[in-house]
């Protein structure tokens, strides 16, 4: 009976323990965010009020002038241009501008009311609160929208809850 009971014992302990170690992690207190929030890109040095978008998977800013570095922007195949520099300018919702160069992480396929398009991302540290966070970032010109950096889920996503009764301590 003691060879049976005792291993049972100690098996019911560890997955306790495991259970409660599990919760712990779960239970991370997680930020809450209003349905727009002023963010920082760190690389850039420019604060954007940026619309919060659950229904958005990546994060997006404005970007002009985009151009890959000692290639054929142009090039039809964008994919091509993975892992090489592109350099574009970033405008805030003042007019601040600043050019900025980051290596090409991905080029992404999006979806949306005027069609498919294809866009560089490059990784950005964009910081909210205190509180930093980097991220794959969309390049789109969004000159002709409200908001010229859009907080998508990749941001959100295990750091961020967002209520959007909140406001922004800005407005």
């Amino acid at each position: 009976m003691k060879k049976i009971l005792l291993p049972v014992l100690f098996l019911i302990c560890s997955t306790g323990a495991n259970l409660a170690m599990a919760d712990s992690n779960d239970s991370k207190q997680k930020s809450i965010v209003g349905q727009v929030e002023t963010i920082k890109v760190h690389e850039l040095d420019l604060d954007f009020k940026a619309r919060i978008d659950t229904g958005a998977k990546t994060t997006s800013i404005h970007a002009t002038d985009i151009k890959v570095i000692g290639e054929d922007s142009d090039s039809d195949n964008m994919r091509e241009h993975l892992g090489h520099m592109v350099e574009f300018t970033a405008t805030n919702e003042n007019g601040d501008e600043v050019r900025y160069k980051g290596k090409i992480i991905k080029v992404s396929k999006i979806r949306n009311a005027q069609g498919v398009e294809r866009r560089y991302a490059v990784k950005m540290d964009l910081g909210w609160n205190g509180e930093h966070k980097t991220v794959s970032v969309n390049l789109r010109d969004r000159s002709k929208l409200e908001y010229k950096l859009l907080i998508g889920r990749n941001w959100l996503s295990g750091d961020y809850l967002v209520d959007v009764d909140k406001k922004d301590e800005d407005d």
